[in-house]
């Protein structure tokens, strides 16, 4: 990460460094068609509404979520050990590493602008990864643990934007518009033998949206450089496992017991979004 970020910062400072230094013979139009790519550090935040994530029961089939799975004969909470918001290495609340919440990401970009006096609109598309993923963990006194991941495995984007020319060949603008992601979920239980684990929706195909904005310096007539900072979210929904009857049967399962469930238990994680911060480094070719 910080090898990464002082990259985009080197870039950053390039690109503020190089009016002073640039030719007078670079033009300043920012009129027409160019490709490139970016590379650089993205993130998620670590808002209350992430780190408080749990995972969600649903015991009696019913769509509802927030159920409690209750054990045999007591009727005791099954998950009274609690969750954590990152990936269980154990069965063990101890256990539990924290996310790993940056990743490199790395993009190609093709795109038009078009100059009118000082001002610069223009559309981009752009295609790459960003590596990121975050896991939230359930403990059960068995003691067992369960852990949910979403993976990020490819993104893209189609943006408008628009800003101001300087003179000196420097464009500084804000951006906006639709993203699409490929979204991988997965599941892994820890110390538990009794039961049958079921994936639905494991891999979801999602729209989103970013924004941002970004400064870019012209170093050649057609090249320039430049550092963008922009917000990405997606909603990722629907991935569900079923926890159901294992072999041996057993009548006392937390999650299958005729008592308290409906002879299968589905689990969910709470929250849907799925969020990322990036700063990354830009070059183009511009025709």
């Amino acid at each position: 990460m910080k090898k990464l970020m002082t990259t985009s910062l080197g870039v950053l400072a390039i690109a503020v460094a190089t009016p002073a230094l640039a030719q007078s013979d670079v033009t300043t139009n920012w009129t027409g068609p160019y490709v490139g790519g970016s590379l650089g550090y993205s993130w998620q935040p670590n808002f209350d509404r992430d780190t408080r994530e749990v995972v969600a029961f649903d015991t009696n089939n019913d769509g509802a979520y927030g159920d409690q799975v209750r054990t045999l004969p007591s009727g005791g909470n099954a998950f009274e050990r609690g969750f954590c918001r990152g990936r269980a290495l154990g069965s063990s609340p101890a256990s539990c590493s924290s996310d790993k919440d940056g990743r490199t990401a790395w993009k190609v970009h093709a795109g038009y602008d078009y100059q009118m006096g000082n001002f610069v609109v223009g559309a981009v598309v752009e295609g790459g990864k960003s590596y990121i993923q975050n896991s939230v963990s359930a403990f059960s006194t068995t003691p067992a643990s369960y852990t949910f991941t979403r993976e990020l495995s490819w993104d893209g984007a189609a943006r408008l934007r628009a800003g101001y020319a300087l003179p000196t060949g420097t464009l500084i603008y804000g951006t906006g518009g639709l993203a699409y992601g490929k979204i991988k979920n997965s599941f892994s239980a820890i110390n538990n033998t009794f039961n049958t684990f079921t994936e639905s929706n494991r891999t979801d195909k999602d729209f989103g949206w970013t924004a941002g904005g970004g400064i870019e310096q012209k170093v050649a007539n057609n090249f320039s450089i430049g550092v963008l900072y922009k917000y990405t979210r997606f909603n990722d929904d629907g991935y569900t496992v079923n926890a159901g009857q294992g072999t041996p049967p057993s009548a006392v399962n937390a999650f299958v017991n005729p008592v308290f469930t409906s002879g299968s238990t589905n689990l969910q994680r709470t929250s849907d979004r799925f969020e990322n911060h990036s700063v990354q480094a830009t070059a183009s070719f511009r025709f």
